[in-house]
């Protein structure tokens, strides 16, 4: 079957091949889905180049790239909820190819009127914007929520969970294009933060009290301590826009505002036996580490809690699809896709839409 296999980390992008690899073949319980969609995401960014933290030791040559997915059981143990031809998504690795054979804890039913493309950038972003909002960070009616990189596809997710808790929301982003976005998605007030002058602006917008709370996918964090107010939550959730990995934070601003500063980050499964270690940072006073793919085993019931409360809100109408509106289909254009995430130019989810060329055939 076709894949995007990295036989070896790539210098450039375009350097990123598609491969003929085997069929997968399931094991301990596993399900097979054929991919109709995939979403495109940051980290394959990363992943493809070896620049990860993981890169290090456990995500390493050879693997298929690709995080999340939607498509149709093939097959399925008779116990499994997933029958042949249920429709599912899900994330692991390996997403960027015609089938994968995954751990049933990582599927979910698509929403009935949702298509494949739709649900495909669901499993990295919406599961992590409720944790880190509504189970982490608490945020409560009335409050104030700062939301950067806010046309993202965690920014998207996160407007309309916080305007689904009753908050107000200031967004921010690095182009008017992307502020209209955001609005479109709910956003009460829109600030462009390439501009020097955003911290001020927020502070005008709070009456100089400053935001409740602050969602940085990011690396706003040190900026955004400055419009926080006393007591205020801060809520990271990526460093995307840091290319070492993080800020450095003078603690002493912590210390005055006695703000919490709370790491949050929901991990995927890996095909069979390929675990991996991902560093949690809590800056306030914890170090944690998970295993990758063990959000779940961790914590199974905080899982079925964010996608219950998260069913809730797409069945009411308070949280819909963040496709990007630009055409990504088959294989062949993962790279154009992850250049134009690099780019800045994506809002949203870029999803790629399988094609006929990228099944095996039967």
């Amino acid at each position: 079957m076709k894949a995007i296999r990295i036989d070896k980390f790539v210098d450039k992008i375009e350097d990123i091949r598609i491969s003929e690899i085997p069929v997968p073949e399931p094991k301990d319980g596993e399900v097979v889905v054929q991919i109709e969609a995939a979403g495109v995401n940051f980290v394959d960014l990363l992943y493809a180049r070896g620049k990860h933290q993981n890169n290090r030791s456990l995500v390493t040559p050879p693997f298929t790239l690709g995080l999340e997915f939607a498509g149709t059981v093939l097959s399925s143990p008779i116990s499994s909820p997933f029958k042949p031809g249920s429709r599912v998504f899900g994330g692991s690795l390996g997403s960027y190819a015609s089938r994968i054979s995954v751990n049933p804890t990582s599927l979910y039913l698509i929403p009935q009127n949702w298509t494949f493309a739709q649900a495909a950038g669901l499993a990295a972003t919406a599961p992590v914007s409720y944790g880190a909002l509504i189970l982490r960070g608490r945020l409560q009616r009335n409050e104030t929520i700062l939301i950067h990189a806010s046309a993202g596809g965690l920014g998207l997710s996160a407007i309309q969970i916080a305007k689904a808790a009753g908050a107000r929301v200031i967004a921010t982003s690095s182009s008017l294009s992307k502020l209209s976005i955001a609005r479109q998605f709910g956003a009460d007030e829109c600030i462009n933060y390439s501009s020097p002058d955003w911290i001020d602006t927020v502070l005008k917008l709070t009456q100089g009290r400053g935001v409740d709370v602050v969602f940085d996918p990011v690396g706003l964090v040190d900026g955004s301590l400055k419009c926080l107010r006393q007591r205020g939550r801060v809520l990271v959730v990526g460093f995307a826009g840091m290319p070492g990995g993080g800020e450095r934070i003078a603690m002493n601003r912590v210390l005055l505002r006695q703000a919490q500063i709370i790491g949050y980050v929901r991990t995927f499964s890996i095909p069979n036996t390929f675990l991996q270690t991902i560093p949690i940072f809590w800056l306030v006073l914890a170090f944690d580490h998970v295993r990758y793919g063990e959000t779940d085993r961790i914590d199974p019931a905080e899982t079925a809690q964010i996608w219950r409360e998260l069913k809730v809100l797409w069945e009411e109408g308070k949280f819909k699809p963040t496709v990007y509106d630009e055409e990504y289909r088959g294989l062949e254009s993962v790279v154009r896709a992850m250049k134009d995430l690099e780019s800045r130019k994506v809002w949203g989810k870029a999803v790629i839409v399988m094609d006929d060329g990228d099944r095996p055939k039967l």
